[in-house]
């Protein structure tokens, strides 16, 4: 995770406050989703959505959304899962649906052999998305003009692919950051390298259906 600065201008990037529903997709060890948790509060709704297409890893990432669900003070968060694409089938209409280092796996084997596409995942965030709401994408950057073929081998898209493949939804681009530009790297090394792990150059995205 960043640290506390960075937390805080991300979630005041994607403008979440309390009362919000938020739609955490993919959350990992689940840090985005306590901090979504947090700040909505009881009148808010966190779902750690964890799609169907990696439920069955070695982590049992269901299982544990579902211990973090039932943390104590943790009533306003639901763990649901379900394949990519069905993602409004399981969850209530959103204010922000938050993809965290996580939009460039859209394009990987793993994710494809199981039959989603940024395509449809991208339909399905829009019929999802309240009018007005926000989708916000962190991603690895890859180099410019790079499109998507590095998504498998350095786990990085380039964020013109990215966003173009977004738009192409319906998406309107709201707004970009650079807090986690990272100038000095060369977007030629595989995200989880020990030179650049945690270090990789980022782009920030928060798009808006209209």
């Amino acid at each position: 995770m960043y640290d506390q600065a960075t937390q805080s201008e991300l979630i005041r990037f994607a403008r979440i406050d309390a009362g919000s529903t938020i739609i955490d997709v993919y959350p990992g060890e689940g840090d985005w989703t306590r901090l979504f948790s947090d700040i909505v509060g009881a009148e808010g709704k966190v779902y750690s959505f964890v799609p169907a297409e990696v439920a069955d890893f070695k982590n049992d990432p269901v299982g544990q959304m579902r211990a973090l669900a039932s943390e104590p003070g943790r009533e306003n968060v639901e763990a649901v899962s379900a394949d990519l694409a069905a993602m409004p089938e399981v969850t209530q209409p959103a204010d922000v649906i938050w993809l965290h280092l996580f939009y460039h796996d859209l394009h990987t084997k793993l994710i494809q052999a199981k039959g989603a596409t940024a395509a449809a995942f991208n339909r399905a965030v829009f019929e999802r998305l309240k009018p007005g709401g926000r989708y916000v994408i962190v991603d690895h950057a890859a180099a410019t003009g790079s499109g998507t073929s590095d998504t498998q081998s350095l786990h990085r898209i380039d964020p013109a692919s990215a966003r173009a493949e977004v738009e192409a939804a319906g998406f309107i681009l709201d707004a970009e950051s650079n807090l986690l530009a990272r100038p000095a790297d060369r977007h030629a090394v595989k995200v989880f390298d020990p030179s650049i792990k945690g270090e990789t150059d980022r782009f920030v995205y928060r798009f808006v259906k209209p």
